[in-house]
């Protein structure tokens, strides 16, 4: 299994080609692939249909691909912290779908189990509605969501082995686990790749089956989006 492991993130992502679907891991800034956008953002693919919590900030992140006009599309549950996309989603450039955000997780999640479809009474009589076939259960209206699947996904991990098998740390965890198992080609950079065996298996979040790639990336920057501090006494 050690060819799952590469040591080129322009490597990596060298067959996305323009207009692929990407799932992209990550929630804010915390827990995304930075270093594979980056190599997305040199190897300048667009029309990218890309799905994520959110789409980071203007000069970090997803941001990057959007200064760059390679994003078409956005398929996403926050938008507020990135004046780009603001101004791209106003003047018709970018498409964008917003879906609740645990809908979001739900339709990544359906996704990679193989599951079309489900019912969901998050957005019924809102505009997330239109559109979209409406069925009652127990006298309650519910809206039909799609699985969603990626030609590619885009995760960030803490340990990784050369299996593939992953372990995130903390609140990077947080989407990273379901969009690793709903994209056709699933690529992890990590922070530390180790031997087999090393890796505890009831410490491991994402299996190596569901994953092709595995980079390990230095020097990462890990900037938080909104810095909060607290006056002193």
């Amino acid at each position: 299994m050690s060819e799952k492991l590469l040591h080129s993130f322009a490597d990596a992502v060298a067959d996305i080609q323009d207009g692929a679907t990407l799932i992209v891991g990550g929630f804010g800034l915390c827990g995304i692939p930075e270093k594979l956008i980056m190599a997305l953002r040199d190897r300048g693919v667009k029309d990218l249909t890309i799905v994520s919590n959110n789409c980071g900030v203007d000069d970090w992140g997803l941001g990057l691909l959007l200064a760059n006009h390679q994003i078409k599309k956005m398929i996403s549950s926050y938008v507020g912290e990135n004046k780009i996309f603001e101004q791209q989603f106003l003047s018709g450039e970018l498409e964008v779908e917003l879906v609740p955000q645990g809908t979001l997780a739900e339709r990544i999640r359906a996704g990679g189990a193989g599951i079309p479809g489900f019912y969901t009474a998050a957005g019924v009589g809102t505009a997330i509605a239109d559109g979209k076939e409406v069925k009652e259960f127990n006298g309650k209206p519910y809206l039909l969501e799609r699985g969603i699947v990626g030609d590619f996904a885009l995760v960030k991990a803490w340990k990784a082995d050369e299996y593939g098998n992953l372990i995130y740390r903390k609140t990077a965890r947080n989407f990273n686990p379901l969009v690793a198992t709903a994209g056709k080609v699933t690529i992890a950079e990590v922070e530390e790749v180790v031997k087999v065996g090393e890796l505890d298996p009831n410490s491991i979040h994402t299996p190596g089956v569901y994953v092709q790639r595995v980079l390990e990336g230095q020097d990462y920057e890990k900037r938080i989006e909104r810095r909060t501090v607290r006056k002193a006494n």
